[in-house]
């Protein structure tokens, strides 16, 4: 099988948890025997061929004259993927919510939709409002697409109330860990105090409403201190770095204890993770996040939101605890807790590798994506 991913941020072009999950899944594939080319559009610095453990990463150059750019760029892109399906017949082709607004419907192969969390999603959820452009592009990607999978109940069913699906199917599949690379570490022993943040900078993430908790953390916790490990963003308030609007939160008393590492690379998170002692991710809102699930893996106590599919990913108490990412006190009394009761973070570990082992252990999950594959195939 020839399965083709339309995806803007393969590693180790700045990404985010889309680019993890092809990345994860298509290596998986092509160990199983399948052929995988990822596809997308790119800075022109980045563009061209390459292979990544037998994936083979396709990027097209993003350029053009203001105002007819999208245009030009999709045209690109489709001329690659009608190059792409010349060379090498195109089995299933598969893109998050905004990926098909460019394809045309008629490409011959079954056009899967991966529900990661689109626009309509995010801005109801966060209680803000879809920008008309990003909308109408959703909306017009879901009319191309030809099946349905989400990687949440969650994302699954608020979407489809959101853009009135009405009874479309849709298919639920977790995101896969790789249990090998994200694994427990007992050579490296926990730092006490630790506290570790991955992902990216920027509002939704609830990395504001984190160090805003700080203060009442380290009054609990003398030996308490965070690193955070992901890329910056724009302020949307101020246009500049967002990082920086962090910075001048934090008091100065407090800032030795506050380490920003940037973006990490993905094979050094397990040793970083191991030398926590709690892994801490108070999203806003989330679809399914790769971050939550790679903490459970490598049997890390995992603080997290109870907000969207928190419920899903974590039995609150049982392999990890939930807090409300909106309020700093919700924040600051789960960590004061976890990170003064090793025993409960060593509890709370052992249920997570468990439970990470049941729902999204990676060999099980690329069965169920080469079963929907196969099901999408005859439906054609």
């Amino acid at each position: 099988m020839h399965i083709v991913y339309l995806c803007p941020e393969y590693p180790p072009s700045r990404h985010g948890g889309i680019g993890s999950f092809i990345q994860t899944l298509g290596r998986a594939l092509v160990e199983r025997g399948h052929q995988v080319s990822v596809l997308g559009l790119y800075d022109p610095s980045e563009a061209g061929e390459s292979d990544d453990l037998g994936v083979r990463v396709i990027r097209v150059p993003k350029q053009g004259w203001p105002g007819t750019r999208y245009l030009q760029n999709g045209a690109r892109l489709r001329a690659a993927l009608r190059a792409l399906h010349a060379r090498q017949p195109v089995d299933i082709l598969e893109g998050a919510e905004l990926s098909y607004a460019i394809i045309d419907r008629s490409f011959p192969a079954p056009k899967v939709l991966r529900m990661h969390g689109g626009p309509h999603f995010f801005s109801a959820e966060l209680g803000g409002r879809v920008e008309r452009w990003l909308g109408w592009q959703e909306r017009r990607s879901f009319a191309t697409a030809t099946h349905l999978i989400a990687v949440s109940r969650y994302v699954g069913e608020r979407t489809r109330q959101y853009l009135s699906l009405g009874e479309r199917p849709v298919k639920v599949i977790y995101n896969p860990v790789n249990l090998e690379l994200f694994s427990p570490l007992p050579e490296i022993p926990e730092t006490p105090g630790r506290m570790i943040y991955i992902g990216t900078l920027i509002e939704k993430k609830g990395i504001r409403q984190l160090l805003q908790a700080l203060p009442a953390i380290c009054e609990k916790v003398p030996e308490a201190h965070l690193e955070i490990c992901g890329n910056d963003t724009a302020d949307p308030e101020t246009g500049g770095s967002f990082r920086a609007r962090l910075e001048n939160l934090i008091p100065e008393s407090l800032r030795p204890r506050v380490r920003f590492h940037g973006a990490v690379a993905r094979a050094d998170l397990p040793a970083k993770m191991a030398a926590a002692s709690v892994c801490v991710y108070p999203s806003h809102m989330e679809a399914m996040p790769i971050a939550w699930i790679e903490g459970l893996a490598m049997g890390k106590a995992v603080l997290a939101s109870r907000t969207g599919p928190g419920a899903e990913v974590i039995d609150d108490g049982r392999d990890g605890l939930l807090c409300d990412p909106h309020q700093p006190a919700s924040i600051a009394e789960g960590m004061t807790r976890l990170l003064t009761d090793p025993a409960l973070r060593l509890r709370l570990g052992a249920s997570a590798r468990l439970r990470a082992g049941r729902h999204h252990a990676l060999s099980t999950l690329v069965d169920r994506n080469l079963e929907a594959y196969t099901l999408f195939l005859r439906k054609v």
